[in-house]
């Protein structure tokens, strides 16, 4: 068996997307994150396939959104830093 768990918890989870652990809750709860709740107090848990699989559609997501909505170097005009922020 290879060293990396087969279930995360919801902070380890957050952990690898650099998120809270509020939000990996809010993706579990809407049905973007599969996940199982074990015990009696209900804790969750991220099976690391699942997790493998979110990211690989996230990307899928983005890739799709970026090619539907192609960058106009306009945009980068309005997302500059004001000189008081440089």
């Amino acid at each position: 068996m290879s060293g990396t768990p087969r279930f995360l918890t919801l902070a380890d989870v957050a952990e690898v997307l650099n998120t809270s652990s509020a939000q990996v809750y809010a993706l579990v709860r809407r049905g973007d994150l599969p996940a199982i709740k074990i015990g009696g107090r209900g804790q969750w848990r991220v099976e690391a396939s699942q997790l493998e699989d979110y990211i690989t559609r996230m990307y899928d997501e983005t890739r799709t959104f970026v090619d539907q909505h192609p960058f106009v170097e306009s945009e980068a005009d309005r997302t500059e830093p004001a000189k008081d922020d440089r």
